[in-house]
């Protein structure tokens, strides 16, 4: 028997469109096993689910359809696993095609309960190998007939356990039946092996590789062999990432994170920052006001089950449309012709009658006559299967925008930026550090806090931070987002966009609400899909959805506005959530050949790499956690193509070396020899850990802009 070992990358992540999931495709193969019955949603709720899915088939109509994947799917004893945001309906359908869920990461009531877990946190603050079955494997021919190249062979110890992570290529890249296997030796004799996984993006072959692997101890050879006789040379692992920070001196001044923070807490820390360390902070208001927590008033004018009109205000709700009222009547005499009146905040619509005195209004009549005599006040669509029915008399039904937020300022929001250092004034070397693009991602903001208040912290006690803070010029923004992240905290714990609202016609409905807005970290202009690059989606509704042009939205405006008005930037890390991954340029390719924007130049990656080893030996000082050599890399070879992301413009337009985070690494579990994703909101205290790590690793960042600016100075 052949066995497939392979799957193909995710050129675009969106929101999941239920469509996909009823169409299992021709030779689709016997289901999996069921899911275990304490994996399980109801119809309604939405959950972040690592999925196996039941073959490389069902992963590419996903792809295909834009599921909102939250990191990239990795396969693993021959089966694929991926995280996906889905509804209970929509893993009923998967399930029914013969995926299987494997974890749920997080459910979408879980966010608003790990926040409160915090604040009362707050406030009381006091392998064995992964066990893969053997596969069988083509005979080995005399000859070979591939070669095998150990692309990577790295080794490090977490908790205790060693683990190992391979990466080989071989030359026969258009066979997909290719089979690979490592075999490996520690210093004392012990031995084992495992089968690696054929790796393709876009279409066309990368190499193989697995997770990382439990060994009993460091691991001194590994061997490759192929199914088609290829045999690699012997290789000798090498530490990962074989670099440390220098020790905290005693007293360093650390943990000052103890809660998730909203777009409030983080408005007031700000504040406090700027009062508290007034000689090394400046507080700088970036020149684009979001939109604000706020959206239009909606009601639906009859019954969508039935015959329905979706009335929608122009203005937003909180601009004295909440409450308006809207209704149908029966004028109560014959041979009346359709007619539209706004009264002490009522809209009414008298329906038209015949001869006999019978309301004949259809709800498309209705509709075009709401838009047609109130255009500067009400928007009005039909609702899905309503078209051409007749209207009802209905109402009156309130406008709402649906908020939940009591205690937010609806007003448009003003971003704001700390700035850190002994000099202020542009002649340093400068760092800016932003984070929660993403909505969801609630950990970021409190890695880029907890690492501006080390800075000011220590800077009055550590002489080797006050040096840092002479020698460099830090630029933070903790919350890029606040519009999404308030509706994340209040009304949707998945959002992952703005709260923009580009939709027209239908998709308008409020039925879609959770799926409005832009994704901020696709907005950008270099590498965009509006150039062809693939990763972001046109489609208003798409978790990746790119807005209605580049630098659309106030959002991305500010990061690049806050860029190019301070020149002395040449160092910039973005941190996301979740899975563990240190990236860089390029992020983006057009699919047609896979064409990635251009490479950097050897030196220039080699600077990538090098920090990136010092940044990730920084963060595993907090508690071990090592992010994988196979997550470290460029964001087009280690994660998918995202087009329009923010670093890339930041690196190809304005010449900033600019890396992204992924904060939030899978643990391993011994006791099932899994690793276990931990999401967006995992409790808070996975996110405090996440917090403090990745602030170590900001830290270091800041000694590698010192470093290169000194050596800038000395070789000029």
């Amino acid at each position: 028997m052949i066995v497939r070992r392979r799957w193909t990358a995710a050129a675009t992540t969106a929101i999941l469109i239920s469509a996909v999931l009823s169409h299992p495709g021709p030779g689709a193969a016997a289901p999996a096993d069921p899911a275990p019955p304490s994996i399980s949603l109801a119809a309604g709720e939405t959950a972040l689910v690592r999925v196996q899915l039941r073959d490389q088939a069902q992963l590419d109509r996903l792809v295909a359809a834009g599921a909102d994947l939250a990191n990239r799917p990795r396969s693993r004893d021959n089966r694929i696993l991926v995280d996906l945001v889905l509804t209970g309906a929509q893993l009923a359908e998967l399930t029914a095609q013969g995926a299987t869920a494997v974890q749920v990461v997080q459910r979408a009531g879980d966010g608003s309960r790990h926040y409160a877990d915090s604040v009362r946190a707050a406030q009381a603050r006091t392998t064995a190998g992964l066990r893969a079955p053997a596969a069988d494997q083509r005979t080995a021919t005399a000859t070979a007939v591939d070669t095998l190249l150990v692309q990577q062979a790295y080794w490090w110890t977490t908790n205790g356990q060693t683990f190992l992570q391979t990466q080989v290529a071989t030359t026969a890249t258009d066979d997909p039946d290719v089979e690979i296997t490592v075999s490996w030796r520690t210093a004392d004799g012990a031995t084992g092996s495992f089968p690696l996984y054929r790796f393709e993006d876009s279409g066309e072959y990368q190499y193989h590789y697995a997770l990382p692997q439990p060994v009993p101890s460091r691991p001194v050879q590994v061997t490759a062999t192929s199914s088609l006789g290829g045999v690699s040379r012997a290789v000798t692992p090498a530490l990962w990432p074989n670099a440390a920070p220098p020790p905290l001196p005693a007293g360093y001044q650390k943990d000052f994170i103890d809660a998730y923070l909203t777009p409030i807490d983080v408005q007031a820390r700000i504040k406090r920052l700027a009062r508290q360390y007034r000689d090394l902070v400046d507080v700088i208001d970036l020149p684009n006001r979001t939109q604000g927590y706020r959206r239009n008033a909606v009601a639906y004018l009859g019954d969508p089950a039935a015959a329905a009109v979706v009335v929608e205000s122009v203005r937003f709700g909180d601009q004295g449309m909440n409450g308006v009222q809207v209704r149908t009547v029966d004028p109560g005499r014959p041979n009346r012709a359709l007619s539209v009146r706004y009264r002490d905040r009522v809209l009414t619509v008298s329906l038209a009658t015949d001869g006999a005195g019978k309301t004949v209004s259809t709800t498309d009549e209705v509709a075009a006559a709401i838009n047609a005599a109130q255009a500067n006040r009400f928007r009005a669509t039909v609702e899905d299967g309503s078209a051409g029915l007749p209207m009802p008399v209905a109402g009156p039904a309130r406008l709402d925008d649906g908020l939940q937020g009591t205690e937010v300022p609806a007003r448009p929001w003003t971003v704001q930026a700390l700035r850190l250092g002994v000099h202020r004034d542009g002649s340093r070397v400068g760092v800016l550090a932003y984070s929660q693009e993403h909505a969801r991602e609630w950990a970021t903001p409190l890695v880029t806090l907890e690492f501006a208040e080390r800075m000011l912290a220590n800077a009055r006690t550590d002489p080797a931070t006050r040096e840092l803070l002479e020698q460099v010029d830090v630029f933070v923004i903790p919350t890029v987002n606040p519009d999404g992240a308030n509706y994340s905290f209040n009304d949707f714990n998945m959002q992952r966009k703005n709260l923009v609202n580009h939709c027209t016609g239908s998709a308008r409905d409020p039925r879609f609400r959770n799926s409005w807005g832009v994704d901020v970290n696709r907005n950008y202009t270099v590498g965009s899909l509006f150039d062809g690059y693939v990763g972001a989606s046109a489609n208003c509704l798409s978790g990746n959805y790119a807005g209605t042009a580049e630098l659309s939205e106030a959002e991305s405006r500010n990061v690049i506005a806050l860029a190019k008005s301070h020149t002395n930037i040449k160092f910039a890390m973005n941190v996301h959530s979740y899975g563990g991954y240190f990236m860089w340029p390029p992020g983006a390719y057009k699919a047609d050949g896979r064409v990635t924007l251009p490479r950097p130049s050897i030196d220039e990656s080699k600077l990538f790499l090098d920090s990136a080893r010092r940044i990730v030996g920084a963060i595993a000082q907090e508690r071990g956690t090592v992010t994988w050599p196979s997550q470290t890399g460029p964001v087009a070879d280690v994660l998918y193509s995202a087009a329009g992301n923010s670093a890339d413009q930041l690196y190809y337009e304005l010449g900033i070396f600019a890396w992204d985070f992924e904060v939030g690494n899978d643990r391993w579990n011994p006791a099932t020899g899994e690793w276990e994703g931990v999401g967006f909101q995992p409790p808070f205290d996975e996110a405090h850990g996440e917090s403090q790590e990745y602030a170590g690793g900001l830290v270091e960042l800041v000694r590698v802009a010192r470093d290169y600016a000194a050596a800038e100075a000395a070789a000029g």
